[in-house]
């Protein structure tokens, strides 16, 4: 994307989090942007397809950088708990980012892929690992867990029940734990030093 067309993505983000609709005017854009509407005609097919545009861009980016973050993690138990805390610490250093997310996760396609590629390798690679309790026909129910635990974690943050830190390792310690992981290893896991959540890799 062009600087110009990041910057609409990002007044797009926050007008979607903030209105917790899918529809924006080119008026709207400008102003968020601080662009002219001229600017937004030139770098914006349609104002229709922004929402989905941005949906598959957040999900693919957050991928990226997650994938990017894990990289030296070869347990997949303790990549998935990183992972989940990963996007609870962003939905606190990025709130529109996280207020999208909780109004739109579960509602629109793409958003939903977030929760497949990586969290579904991660589970099967501890499944043949034996370390979780559950049967294949589980697997898609495990990340319906995953992603129920990390969007709730989230929502406690932006309501200000709990810290990041708090919620979000909460969340992974009991999800490892109804997947099986021991009590004790399962608060092991969740409570590890967070690494930074690296930049996406250039294509």
């Amino acid at each position: 994307m062009t600087p110009a067309q990041e910057r609409i993505h990002r007044a797009a983000l926050q007008l979607f989090a903030e209105k917790g609709d899918t529809r924006v005017t080119v008026s709207e854009l400008a102003q968020a942007a601080g662009i002219a509407r001229g600017t937004i005609y030139n770098n914006l097919e349609s104002t229709e397809t922004l929402f989905e545009s941005v949906a598959t861009q957040l999900t693919a980016e957050m991928h990226r950088r997650v994938t990017a973050s894990s990289i030296d993690i070869a347990d997949p138990v303790l990549r998935m708990a990183c992972g989940l805390r990963f996007f609870v610490r962003r939905a606190h250093e990025e709130p529109h980012w996280g207020r999208f997310l909780t109004r739109f996760a579960f509602s629109n396609a793409s958003l939903k892929a977030m929760w497949s590629g990586p969290p579904t390798s991660d589970v099967m690679a501890a499944m043949a690992q034996g370390r979780y309790a559950i049967r294949p026909e589980q697997v898609v129910s495990a990340i319906a867990l995953l992603a129920g635990s990390g969007l709730a974690a989230m929502l406690l943050v932006q309501d200000g029940h709990r810290t990041w830190r708090d919620a979000g390792s909460d969340a992974a310690e009991l999800v490892l734990r109804a997947l099986g992981i021991p009590p004790d290893e399962a608060r092991r896991l969740a409570t590890v030093e967070l690494p930074p959540l690296q930049p996406a890799p250039l294509d």
